[in-house]
């Protein structure tokens, strides 16, 4: 992280903050998913930063951004990553959206195409309206809220034990990412999310979809049939990986993200 930029720019009326990477080379934007932050992409960050401009945004009520009373929705979050863009200056980026954001990422692909060099999309909040309903009626955001009153020494050290197979780095940018997620956030899961099906049709950039084997939110099945809507889109399945797919098999997932990063970008 030496020599990353720290800022905050405003975008859609609050403060966003981000880490970059730097220098003059193509921007990718990366979007974390519901309770991490942008920090929590710092492990792909560093593989790529050889090449690459990387730009990770807390998402709003997320990390060190605002946390306004209201406007969590996806074409909230998404107006924020447009607002981003511009604030920045950012030419052309290639967006990377994990869950959450793997979903705003598809809202920004779908109402700016031309802003975009290329879209990869890793297991993507693409719920069926039963399982949006089953979501929003959970205690996930009651969880979360006990969580915030629990000392952060004692999650972490489960979050050791759950995912003993994930770096120690990786679980503690987690932890902190959880404790900095405002219980606003949750408002994402309030039905209806946009129809998938509709925005995977309008994508015209080059795409990527990478979903994992074992609970993905994306089924194989289902990523078939999102290929076989655009023509534009590539599908990479990694075994051995569950919705945390770009953190269960890091390595793997870099190599997926790099080869798709070359073939956009080298031109």
């Amino acid at each position: 992280m030496a020599g990353w930029i720290t800022g905050i720019c405003e975008a859609n009326g609050i403060d966003v903050h981000y880490l970059r990477t730097g220098g003059d080379k193509p921007p990718v934007v990366l979007l974390h998913g519901l309770m991490t932050n942008g920090a929590c992409w710092t492990p792909l960050a560093r593989t790529l930063e050889e090449d690459y401009d990387v730009v990770m945004p807390d998402a709003r009520g997320h990390g060190n951004s605002g946390a306004p009373d209201h406007g969590y929705s996806y074409n909230d979050l998404a107006t924020d990553v447009i607002g981003l863009i511009d604030a920045l200056g950012l030419v052309t980026p290639v967006l990377l959206g994990h869950s959450m954001g793997g979903m705003t990422a598809a809202m920004v692909a779908s109402r700016n195409p031309k802003r975009l060099r290329g879209l990869i999309l890793a297991d993507p909040t693409f719920l069926t309206p039963q399982r949006q309903r089953e979501v929003h009626e959970s205690d996930v955001a009651e969880q979360h809220r006990r969580i915030l009153n629990r000392p952060k020494k004692d999650f972490l050290a489960e979050m050791r034990v759950r995912h003993s197979r994930r770096s120690r780095e990786v679980i503690e940018l987690f932890a902190q990412a959880r404790f900095q997620t405002s219980i606003r956030a949750f408002e994402v899961f309030t039905p209806p999310n946009p129809d998938y099906m509709q925005l995977i049709n309008t994508f015209d950039i080059p795409s990527l979809l990478v979903v994992g084997d074992v609970g993905s939110v994306v089924s194989p099945e289902v990523a078939a049939e999102l290929a076989g809507l655009n023509q534009r889109l590539e599908v990479v399945q990694i075994t051995e990986a569950g919705h945390g797919v770009p953190y269960d098999q890091p390595e793997r997932f870099s190599a997926v993200v790099k080869t798709f990063l070359r073939s956009v970008t080298d031109h």
